[in-house]
């Protein structure tokens, strides 16, 4: 939805005006999610929606407003990130999201979702764009590498080293599944159009938190919805 949302907004308004609103939206839901004391499943997942929309977007101001060439975008935010695991694990001894009970701990969290969010929009455009492969061969391509670390989390390998990396290819995987199905024919994708795109996965999304508020199956058992920062647990 992010990939589809601000490429929305930046084609149906004066782009400055609309990355700077997506900035604004972005602060905004960081700051409610970040002072919630108890978690709330609109607030979090209104934070992941701005995140996926203002990543997109910072990643497409890199290529369209500064001429920065895709792969150069993709080894920026890739370095970014792993900047992020890196002081992040040397700060709090773990990158574990289970761990992520204090308020620094979930700063380091959330800057590495924005970073994943930027690497993978960018990601997405270079193996669509400057490969050459196309919105649909760009899905495939990441939704086969996203079952290496579901497949190495059964074969026991690190846990937080897979749930990583899954959360890294959910980005260009989803931003290409987008752009397959909103963006023109003669692009490779099915031409459906982004406002279409975004008012079906806003939908989806909306449907899906409203059955995780109700039903609370996304807090681990044995733990408080109550509980104290278990936003990310």
């Amino acid at each position: 939805m992010g990939e589809s949302s601000s490429d929305f907004l930046v084609t149906g308004m004066d782009p400055a005006i609309a990355v700077v609103l997506g900035f604004l939206a972005f602060v905004a839901a960081l700051a409610l999610q970040l002072r919630a004391r108890r978690y709330n499943a609109w607030l979090y997942w209104f934070a992941v929606v701005m995140v996926g929309v203002f990543g997109t977007m910072a990643a497409d101001v890199m290529h369209v407003a500064l001429g920065v060439p895709y792969p150069v975008s993709t080894a920026f935010y890739a370095l970014t990130l792993a900047a992020v695991f890196v002081v992040w694990q040397r700060v709090e001894g773990t990158l574990s999201i289970h761990a992520v009970d204090t308020t620094r701990r979930e700063l380091f969290y959330w800057a590495a979702v924005v970073a994943t969010f930027a690497m993978g929009t960018a990601l997405g455009d270079l193996t669509a764009y400057t490969l050459h492969l196309g919105y649909a061969a760009s899905a495939a391509l990441f939704a086969v590498l996203i079952l290496v670390p579901a497949a190495g989390y059964r074969l026991g390998w690190n846990p937080i080293l897979c749930f990583w990396t899954a959360y890294v290819l959910t980005r260009p995987l989803g931003a290409s599944i987008a752009d397959w199905m909103g963006k023109p024919r003669d692009s490779s994708g099915l031409g459906l159009g982004d406002g279409p795109v975004v008012a079906v996965l806003g939908l989806a999304i909306v449907a899906l938190v409203a059955y995780l508020a109700v039903t609370k199956s996304d807090v681990q058992q044995g733990e408080s919805a109550d509980a104290p920062d278990p936003a990310l647990r």
